[in-house]
């Protein structure tokens, strides 16, 4: 956003969305700083942080809203349906029948998408999904360690564990590691993002790459058409996911 906020000649202020469920006093306080546009990265919208901005009629563009946001509300996001079938497709491929996933917040779209794409491979593959495979892990570290803890302890654990993010696969090597596990040669790992920390992690990591540079830069291009007065050509839009393949994911044990 802010490479594209300079090509344009504008400034970008960033702010954090506190903590308030309302949040109007928040979106008072950005209305009343004289701001020309609006872009939420990752925030559940209110209705009366809604109110506020539309009655401010300053433009507002969200980026991976976490709730269903209104329909005269424009958001940018990626493919996340796509890209947890292709990871877990990308699986399946490999011999892997026995597919384990640790979600992240149950609140986030992003994440309802990913286990929805999730599940829609295993049932292309003829497999009904396992409730006992699927995990919460909130999109951080600790929660999906403990997931995959609880997971390896299984009568018949999973072969491989498709991740809400990069976060949570770090979790999953680490519970791996813990239970004498390898990675991929035990349980391949799969994650969500493509970090900065995915290509260099041991082994590196396989994962779904979001187009987080191009996201940034269409939220400020749309933003500033809106600022003056240019109707965008749609209201949502979903950037495409890319399937990176690493060495974290192998083909499953023999388990005979």
């Amino acid at each position: 956003m802010t490479e594209a906020a300079a090509e344009a000649g504008v400034d970008v202020v960033v702010s954090v969305v506190p903590d308030d469920p309302l949040g109007a006093a928040w979106a008072r306080k950005i209305t009343n700083a004289g701001r020309e546009g609006v872009i939420l990265v990752t925030s559940e919208l209110t209705a009366q942080q809604r109110a506020q901005f539309a009655q401010s009629e300053i433009p507002l563009i969200l980026i991976d809203p976490m709730n269903v946001p209104d329909e005269s509300v424009p958001s940018i996001g990626a493919t996340n349906f796509s890209g947890g079938m292709a990871a877990t497709e990308h699986l399946l491929r490999l011999g892997h029948r026995h597919i384990a996933m640790i979600e992240g917040r149950h609140d986030a779209l992003c994440n309802t998408a990913r286990l929805h794409g999730y599940q829609a491979a295993l049932s292309g593959a003829g497999i009904t999904p396992d409730p006992q495979l699927i995990k919460p892990g909130a999109f951080r570290f600790e929660p999906a360690y403990e997931a995959a803890m609880e997971l390896f302890a299984l009568e018949e654990p999973p072969t491989a564990v498709f991740c809400g993010n990069d976060l949570e696969a770090f979790g999953v090597i680490e519970a791996a590691r813990v239970n004498g596990l390898r990675v991929p040669e035990d349980v391949s790992v799969v994650g969500f993002d493509d970090t900065a920390a995915a290509a260099t992690s041991a082994p590196p990591l396989t994962t779904v790459r979001q187009p987080f540079a191009e996201i940034g830069r269409a939220a400020l291009r749309s933003l500033l058409r809106l600022a003056a007065g240019q109707p965008l050509d749609s209201h949502r839009m979903e950037l495409a996911t890319q399937l990176v393949v690493r060495a974290s994911t192998a083909p499953p044990p023999d388990r005979t």
